[in-house]
């Protein structure tokens, strides 16, 4: 972890308002894989990747087959733990 990303910590209240618009929730706070990606702007593949190597332990969760995401947690998850690549 880098010095810069060690000192980025989101509150809950940054990542609410990060969420809003005029005080009105723009994103689900369930997400499906399309959703998380576009949220991340990353490629969906990388959401599958890191849940099947299990960093996402914690935010997503299997409904049927379907992936689902929180995304308050995985906001903090990225943002404040940080998504190891290793």
């Amino acid at each position: 972890m880098t010095a810069n990303s060690a000192s980025l910590k989101l509150t809950p209240r940054e990542i609410a308002a990060a969420c809003e618009a005029n005080g009105v929730s723009t994103i689900p706070p369930v997400l499906t894989v399309d959703e998380a990606a576009e949220l991340l702007r990353v490629p969906k593949q990388t959401i599958y990747d890191w849940s099947a190597r299990g960093l996402l332990q914690g935010c997503s969760r299997k409904v049927g087959k379907h992936l689902r995401l929180f995304r308050d947690r995985l906001l903090q998850r990225v943002f404040n733990e940080g998504i190891n690549a290793t």
